[in-house]
C-alpha cells in the first residue's frame, strides 16, 4: 500500500453538506467520496485533453448534453 498524506480541507457549509449527503446516501466516509471524485475527475480531465466530449443522456427521450468542463 501506497504511504498516505494528510491535509486540511476548508469547506464551506454548503459543500460540508453536500458531502455529508454524499457520504450517507452511499454508505461511504467523507474520505472515501473525496476520494472517488479525485479520480473520477482524473479520468474525465485525461479523456477531455485527449479531445474527447463528455455527455449525459436521458434514455426516456434520448436527449443528449455535453458538459462543458473548464
Amino acid at each position: 500500500m501506497s504511504d498516505k498524506r494528510t491535509m486540511t480541507l476548508n469547506l464551506t457549509d454548503a459543500e460540508m453538506a453536500a458531502l455529508t449527503d454524499l457520504a450517507q446516501r452511499k454508505d461511504l466516509t467523507k474520505t472515501a467520496v473525496l476520494r472517488q471524485a479525485l479520480r473520477l475527475y482524473q479520468m474525465i480531465d485525461a479523456r477531455l485533453s485527449k479531445g474527447e466530449k463528455l455527455l449525459f443522456e436521458d434514455e426516456s427521450t434520448n436527449k443528449k448534453a455535453e458538459l462543458m468542463v473548464l
